[in-house]
């Protein structure tokens, strides 16, 4: 494996997204470009600011004009700047009412939730005081309270809810309105991350959506057997990582217990983060090395959760750690193909991490998380080399051949965590 990059001397000395040419041509006459990828025509500018005005589901990607050869964010055509701002700061005012409203229901119920558990714990309290014959001090009750409210695995659950469910969506809400309503010159320096991730959204990734459909055949055989889609018993017993069948022999379990899942919502949130980082370390590092570091972090980390913990393990989450730590360390290699910012969220998506991980220490994995994430720096670090090129890196024969071997086991692995599952 390499880090040869291309060298075309008839290309600009940019990277991909911000060329001119990184979108489609530009039809004759007016139109836009909703999200699927759809064209369509118009007479003038007025008609697609009349467009943006009323498009209440964000559907306009891009533009076209007479006076471009390629189509544009509607953000680089300034007859466009002001109705595309003013119909954001409508959004963003929205999100943030919606998100607010969200956030205050959400931990309404879950201060009622922390204080009938609070208040079921501190009778249980008095009751063994009550049988033993003995009165604790106050100050001695209330440590034994806090002490067993921390560690309630219920608890823990309401806040990891709380906190996806609800502050990240309003945290997110508010940086939105916050960086909408920055000054003009700040929202124009914006501008190369909304190209970026604009551009990053027409891209095809077939290697990210086959390693999907390998957990997703697993996530049914689950339904299949256990009955259910809120949580699964049986079919984790059968093929997640069981400490103790590991222990005995069954190595097979570090293949088939990342393609499991603890139930739906488990299964959603790791398919949308398979979905984003895949795509993103697939159009920049190429597709052979999607499926090689996603099996080799899953191996890495399934041995560090054999290691150092006791409970059994399931999900892809070790894995996708590994393509955000190859991610991280890959884009700081080399910081010309994607923008600052850019990267900055990576470094969130790795705090966010670890903060799910303190609130929900009882029943999330972190020594799995943490050896994922570990395994793809050192992959990254290893593989590629540090460039100040604007090009993508190409993939040699051994990239291909070590790409294809790793995603055939990760397919084998699937059908046998299946075959184990509903056997």
């Amino acid at each position: 494996m390499n880090g040869k990059f291309q060298q075309n001397p008839d290309l600009a000395d940019l990277p991909i997204w911000a060329r001119n040419d990184a979108f489609p041509p530009a039809p004759d006459g007016f139109g836009w470009i909703d999200r699927k990828g759809n064209p369509h025509n118009c007479n003038s500018l007025t008609e697609i600011s009349e467009k943006i005005r009323n498009d209440s589901e964000s559907s306009i990607q891009l533009v076209w004009t007479p006076n471009s050869d390629f189509c544009q964010l509607p953000d680089e055509v300034d007859d466009l700047r002001e109705p595309i701002h003013e119909v954001r700061k409508i959004w963003a005012i929205e999100d943030l009412a919606s998100s607010k409203k969200l956030l205050n229901f959400v931990s309404s119920l879950a201060a009622i939730f922390i204080a009938y558990t609070a208040y079921g714990k501190w009778n249980f309290i008095h009751e063994i005081e009550k049988a033993n014959g003995v009165d604790y001090p106050f100050f001695q009750e209330l440590i034994w309270l806090f002490s067993s409210l921390v560690q309630s695995t219920a608890i823990g659950a309401a806040l990891l809810g709380f906190l996806i469910l609800a502050f990240i969506p309003w945290y997110q809400a508010l940086k939105y309105h916050r960086e909408i309503h920055l000054p003009d010159a700040a929202q124009e320096s914006a501008i190369p991350v909304l190209r970026f991730e604009t551009w990053l959204s027409f891209q095809k990734s077939p290697a990210t959506k086959l390693i999907l459909i390998a957990i997703a055949i697993v996530f049914v055989a689950q339904v299949i057997a256990d009955r259910s889609i809120v949580g699964f018993e049986q079919s984790i017993h059968e093929a997640g990582l069981v400490k103790s069948v590991y222990a005995d022999g069954d190595f097979s379990r570090l293949f088939t217990a990342p393609l499991l899942h603890g139930g739906l919502l488990h299964f959603v949130m790791n398919a949308m983060a398979l979905l984003y980082l895949g795509k993103r370390m697939e159009v920049f590092a190429r597709w052979a090395h999607l499926p090689t570091v996603f099996l080799f972090s899953a191996l890495m980390a399934g041995e560090a959760s054999a290691r150092l913990t006791d409970t059994t393990s399931v999900g892809a989450s070790g894995g996708l750690m590994g393509w955000l730590g190859f991610l991280l360390v890959f884009e700081t290699l080399h910081k010309r193909l994607v923008p600052r910012p850019a990267r900055r969220r990576l470094l969130a998506g790795v705090f966010l991490t670890a903060l799910m991980g303190l609130i929900g220490y009882r029943f999330i994995d972190n020594a799995a998380h943490f050896g994922g994430l570990i395994a793809g720096m050192i992959y990254a670090g290893i593989v590629f080399p540090k460039s100040s090129s604007p090009f993508r890196p190409n993939i040699n024969i051994t990239d291909r051949i070590v790409g294809s071997v790793c995603l055939a086991v990760i397919f084998f692995s699937s059908a046998m965590a299946a075959v184990k599952i509903l056997s």
